[in-house]
């Protein structure tokens, strides 16, 4: 009995060594990301993404500008009459549907004006 308590503890590493070892391996999907992340296709993405994420602040901006605060007081204005009826088949969708028309055509203008 003395003699397997001796192999088993013996074969196994000592829970230090694991330790340095975890830290000096390499992650190779890490490495590969890496290099992926240096491609032509990936640099064009990562730049499209980018542009999407400032569309966003253009959007705010665009939604403050008087054509598009005049169509989202109609939306809210619908909104409420809709929301204040029990039974009505009335829904908002027009009004919707315009402030999003003039939020995106300012939207539109803005954005491609920094593409070309």
């Amino acid at each position: 009995m003395v003699f397997e308590d001796k192999m088993i503890t013996n074969g196994e590493p000592e829970e230090e060594e694991e330790e340095e070892e975890e830290e000096d391996m390499v992650d190779p999907l890490e490495t590969v990301r890496e290099k992926c992340e240096q491609t032509e296709h990936c640099v064009h993405t990562r730049e499209r993404l980018e542009a999407c994420e400032t569309r966003g602040g253009v959007r705010e901006k665009c939604e403050q500008t008087e054509h598009c605060v005049h169509t989202r007081e109609r939306l809210e204005a619908c909104e409420t009459r809709v929301g204040s009826r029990s039974e009505t088949t009335e829904d908002c969708t027009e009004e919707l549907f315009d402030f999003l028309h003039a939020r995106d055509h300012c939207v539109a203008h803005k954005v491609f004006q920094s593409v070309k």
